[in-house]
Order: structure tokens, then sequence, then C-alpha cells
């Protein structure tokens, strides 16, 4: 697999966690530590998913959504949040921003790949 991952949460452990599961599964991994960060990274290596944590300080998750669906290189690119948040009012506003698909906080490792490969082959 060569697809590359961008995990934004400001959770250091959380970021880990992420980043052991999915380089475990094949991919590989860029982390930022919330959505201006996440930001300044994009000049780098094109990035094919995105897995960002709702809250966060700076910019948080629907924010970066926002941000990254007005660019055209990252228009469509796949968008999954990950949170603690489990309220539909949240998952609808982060849907209207563009975000295609929701993991909570804790997740499984194995929810987390299959939701990736069900996002990436959708």
């Amino acid at each position: 697999m060569d697809s590359t991952i961008m995990i934004v949460d400001d959770s250091a452990s959380v970021r880990q966690m992420v980043a052991f599961t999915l380089e475990d599964a094949g991919y590989t991994v860029v982390e930022a530590e919330n959505g201006k960060a996440a930001i300044e990274k994009l000049n780098g290596p094109r990035i094919n998913m995105f897995i960002l944590d709702l809250n966060m300080p700076d910019m948080d998750g629907v924010e970066l959504t926002n941000s990254l669906r007005s660019m055209d290189r990252y228009r469509s690119t796949p968008i999954i949040m990950l949170s603690t948040e489990s309220h539909s009012s949240e998952k609808l506003r982060a849907k209207d921003a563009g975000a295609n698909g929701w993991i909570t906080k804790p997740f499984k490792p194995d929810q987390l790949v299959n939701v990736i490969k069900t996002v990436v082959t959708a």
C-alpha cells in the first residue's frame, strides 16, 4: 500500500496509537498536533487521507476540513473524524464541512483499519 495518511490530533498518545495501527497495516503516516500545523505540513508528500480530531486548539477538525475542501489538491481527499464526541449535531457539522466518515474514541485498531479501507474504496 502506498497511501499516506495524515493524523491530526492534539493528543500525542492518540496520534501515536493511530500511527502504530496504520503503519502496522502498511500505511505511511504524517502527524500534526492541530489544524494549523497540518496545513504547514501540506507542502510535503501528497496526503491520500486525513484522520482528524474534532476538538483541537487553534483550528479544530471542522475548520481544518473546510480549509482542506477549499484546496483543489484536497477537495475530494477522504477525511475521517476521530472524536470522543458522538452527538448527531457534531457529526452533521463535520459531514456538512465535507468529512466522509466518523469513528468514536476509544476505537479498536481493526475498526479503524476497516473504516479506512471502506472509505478509500468508496
